[in-house]
């Protein structure tokens, strides 16, 4: 009979047979399991079963048994609480991107805290923050620097207000039934940080000479590139974003470059982070490992850039639909995807929203707003923000009169109210109806007996559209629509240069 041996290794205690030549070997030779092993686990395995599992740690492939033992367990709790309702409050959510400086002239969050009736009455549930922290003096850029180059991750940036400003405004958010989250950048900070003043250059990616640098591969001379080696730079990180859940009760973060950071580093932190509280997770990435066990949602990257080529003519609704398609095999059931026509990259560095889409900007607002995801909004959106605001000075928004809020609102309001149209599988999965134009975008979502018909015409052109394969039969109301009854849906459809209509069977 042979020995069973236990041993503890950075994931957990491992029960494994002492002379087995294979994982004995490999737990002796190699060390540990690798992050995709351990991930494999964590999500497919219950307490105490057996499994199978294929290594590739420089040695033929063999096929290993051990015993799951608690530790694995509890690593796996996220990966089931993102299944329950722990985060029910993201299920019909829409967020708002708000930049404190450019948002009021005074530039502070109690010159903000005016806005909030006005958008809550827009339909927004989560109000995302850009960084509120202090900014760095050397090698800024601009006379107020980026917001991205971080001093102090425990302090507030002045320019803003104080610490007590930023806590009331949390206060008068949630008392408004909204949630936060603020804008987190772990992959570098400024190049005086308070890290570096108290000597920690270790935490740092440093060149051959032994100096600071930027991100490699970046114009980002303004950042000093962290270092994920450093086990105690990691848990200063998260002891950082702990913080801020303590210190002013938010509700989640926004992480900037989010595939720049090891995803065995954003596991660790969401452990640490939902002890505090339950916390919602939005990476600046397209990576579907991400949400195995750190994030709630990832940027539809490649669906909006699509979205951009296809007002300039370069791309087609086949191509949208490809992209959501492929999505469907690459990111998980529960996985949460941004939409948006417009964030503070595209608008400072790609042009603002009708700058980019043209006349197709209201079809392309209406399109992120139903499309399987959860939309954004960047404030001044509503007021159809007409210029590029600029990323290191101040630069007023225009507010104007509003004119697409209440555009935004009739669509936000039946995204609360119909259950096809929720997040993730909170919401119906999309069903294309083929068209003989390739320009021509027809989808069917549907939960809990509530349906949507979608129906974009995606092109400057005008094109005819058959309904006849839609297989809903009751009549249904139409948004922006003035008839107050449902209709019968018609079999064909006319459809002028980028017209589109929303088609509900809940009012």
């Amino acid at each position: 009979m042979k020995n069973i041996k236990k041993q503890k290794y950075k994931h957990g205690i491992f029960s494994y047979y002492e002379n087995d030549k294979y994982i004995g070997k490999s737990l002796s030779e190699y060390g540990e399991w690798s992050e995709a092993e351990v991930n494999l686990i964590k999500q497919n395995q219950l307490l105490g079963s057996w499994v199978s599992l294929l290594l590739k740690k420089n040695i033929k492939h063999h096929i290993f048994l051990f015993t799951i033992l608690p530790f694995f367990f509890s690593c796996s709790n996220h990966t089931q609480q993102k299944n329950d309702d722990k985060l029910s409050w993201t299920k019909n959510a829409v967020m708002y991107e708000v930049n404190i400086r450019q948002f009021t002239p005074e530039g502070t969050f109690n010159a903000f805290s005016k806005h909030l009736p006005r958008i809550k009455e827009l339909g927004v549930d989560i109000i995302w923050f850009m960084p509120i922290h202090e900014i760095g003096q050397v090698n800024r850029k601009g006379s107020l620097g980026s917001y991205y180059s971080i001093k102090d991750y425990k302090s507030i940036n002045p320019e803003f207000g104080t610490l007590e400003d930023f806590n009331q405004l949390v206060k008068k958010i949630h008392e408004l039934e909204m949630k936060v989250i603020i804008d987190w950048v772990a992959n570098h900070t400024s190049f005086d940080n308070i890290w570096i003043q108290e000597g920690n250059l270790d935490w740092y990616n440093l060149d051959s000479l032994g100096k600071l640098q930027p991100p490699n591969g970046t114009d980002w001379w303004d950042v000093a590139d962290l270092n994920y080696e450093s086990r105690e730079m990691q848990n200063e990180m998260v002891n950082a974003m702990k913080f801020w859940l303590t210190e002013s009760d938010i509700d989640g973060f926004r992480c900037d470059v989010a595939d720049w950071v090891p995803v065995s580093f954003w596991d660790s932190c969401r452990i640490e982070l939902d002890k505090v509280k339950d916390v919602f997770m939005l990476a600046e990435a397209e990576n579907p490992e991400l949400h195995n066990n750190a994030f709630d949602m990832t940027y539809a990257w490649e669906a909006h850039f699509i979205m951009n080529e296809i007002a300039n003519g370069t791309k087609s609704a086949k191509d949208l639909i490809e992209n959501i398609n492929k999505n469907k095999n690459r990111f998980p059931n529960d996985a949460f995807r941004l939409h948006f026509t417009s964030n503070h990259d595209e608008n400072s560095w790609k042009g603002y929203a009708e700058e980019r889409l043209g006349p197709a900007l209201k079809t392309m607002n209406a399109l992120v707003s139903v499309i399987e995801g959860m939309p954004l909004i960047y404030g001044g959106q509503e007021s159809n923000l007409q210029k590029r605001l600029r990323f290191f000075e101040k630069d007023t928004i225009d507010w104007n009169n509003y004119e697409l809020s209440q555009h935004y609102q009739a669509l936000f309001d039946l995204k609360e109210k119909n259950k096809a149209l929720w997040n993730g599988n909170y919401g119906g999965e999309p069903i294309f109806i083929s068209q003989e134009s390739e320009d021509a975008l027809v989808i069917l979502r549907e939960k809990d007996n509530h349906k949507v018909i979608l129906v974009f015409n995606l092109s400057q052109e005008s094109l005819s559209v058959n309904l006849k394969d839609v297989p809903f039969n009751e009549p249904f109301y139409s948004l922006f629509s003035d008839q107050n009854e449902p209709q019968k849906i018609p079999e064909q459809l006319q459809l002028k240069a980028w017209e589109y209509h929303i088609y509900s069977n809940v009012k």
